[in-house]
Parts: C-alpha cells; sequence; structure tokens
C-alpha cells in the first residue's frame, strides 16, 4: 500500500513541479541528508523547525511522519511532514522510544483529509518565510527555511 501511495504522491509532485522538473540538471541530495547536514551544521541543537522545498531534494523519507533520526550518536524525535511546496521538519532532541503509534496516526490522517491541511500548511509556510539557511551536502548546497531566525543554542 505504502508503495502504491509512493508513486501516486511521486506523480503528483510530477505534475505539481513541472515547469522545474525540466531545467533541473545534476543529482538532488536526499531529503534525509539534508536533515543530518542541517542537524550538523547546527551542531547537534536542542531543537529546530524548517521547511525544505520538494524540488531541491530527493524525497527519500516518504511515508514517515513521526520516528527518531541519529546524528553524531544524539537522537532525535522528528516531526515530518509534507507541506507543498516544502517538506516541513519539525525536529527535537530526546531519547529515543517507539514512534509507531505517532507515525501510523499521523500517516492515516493525511490519506484521509487527501493531503488538503498538507497544502494549506505549504501555502501558509510560504507567507510566514522569515529566515533562509544554506546547508551544504555531498551533492551541493540547498536551501532550508524558517519561520522565523533560531537563535543558535536556544533550548526554545
Amino acid at each position: 500500500m505504502k508503495e502504491f501511495l509512493r508513486k501516486i504522491h511521486n506523480s503528483l509532485l510530477k505534475i505539481a513541479l513541472f515547469p522545474s522538473t525540466l531545467t533541473q540538471t545534476g543529482p538532488r541530495p536526499a531529503a534525509s541528508e539534508v536533515l543530518t547536514c542541517h542537524l550538523q551544521q547546527r551542531r547537534l541543537p536542542a531543537w529546530t523547525s524548517f521547511c525544505v522545498r520538494y524540488s531541491s531534494v530527493h524525497n527519500d523519507q516518504f511515508g514517515l511522519s513521526s520516528f527518531n533520526w541519529r546524528v553524531q550518536g544524539s537522537n532525535y524525535h522528528i516531526l515530518r511532514t509534507g507541506c507543498f511546496p516544502f517538506v516541513k521538519y519539525h525536529c527535537t532532541k530526546a531519547p529515543p522510544q517507539n514512534l509507531d503509534v505517532e507515525d501510523t496516526f499521523f500517516s492515516l490522517l493525511k490519506v484521509i483529509n487527501l493531503g488538503i491541511p498538507c497544502l494549506a500548511y505549504g501555502i501558509g509556510c510560504w507567507m510566514v518565510i522569515g529566515a533562509a539557511e544554506t546547508v551544504h551536502t555531498s551533492v551541493g548546497p540547498v536551501t532550508v527555511y524558517f519561520a522565523y531566525k533560531e537563535e543558535e543554542g536556544a533550548r526554545y
């Protein structure tokens, strides 16, 4: 079922991002690499929340909504959602725990709502972007966006 939804999602993205798909040259980094590189660049912050454009990354984390992510010995609870034209990440440093129930709940919510709230969330994100930062990946720089400039070392 997840593979079927992935194919539908990828097809819809290609249609929605059509003009940019013709002009893209070269490889795009995986969304997971951007996530890891961002956390490392920020020196493993207590939390961060950012968006990255779908057109800038390969969406290798499709179907993951709430999960643990390890970076240099630190664990993060990641809440991830599509918010077209972005992928939104909320990252909080926390001990590992089983997030399967939360992941299933958020994934089902997206399917039941046909992704419409994710589209509305994306439009909202677009309107409140107040800061950007370049994340350096193995295939080149990627811009990530924030609602406001985050204070380095902030706990909240």
